[in-house]
């Protein structure tokens, strides 16, 4: 099992930087976002059920708190970043009338 999550967040981060290397701006923000779930399930794996807690009885299955909390975070922050970039491509929407990347190219001083 675990050498099939590795296969797909490998994946997933493939997609990713496939899309973030587009020209097209709204992939972009699609990549960034796709990378983010990747980067999710990559600390959703390294979290594991163990034993032998300190504080619990023998024998008892607990889970740790610190890769669910990591990820709680990360699901806030990568909300708020696309949330942000969504709106940069507006407003560069509405001023260029292009959503690629050519498009911030800048001015020539020909």
């Amino acid at each position: 099992m675990s050498g099939l999550l590795i296969i797909i967040i490998g994946m997933i981060t493939f997609v990713g930087v496939y899309l973030i290397l587009s020209k097209n701006l709204i992939r972009i923000v699609i990549g960034t976002s796709i990378i983010s779930h990747g980067a999710n399930l990559f600390l959703l794996s390294m979290s594991r059920a163990g034993k032998d807690v300190p504080i619990i009885g023998e024998g008892s299955n607990y889970a740790d708190a610190l890769p669910q909390a990591l990820i709680l975070t990360a699901i806030v922050i990568s909300f708020a970043i696309t949330a942000f970039l969504l709106v940069l491509i507006y407003r560069m929407y509405k001023k260029t009338n292009n959503s690629h990347i050519d498009a911030l190219g800048g001015y020539d001083d020909e």
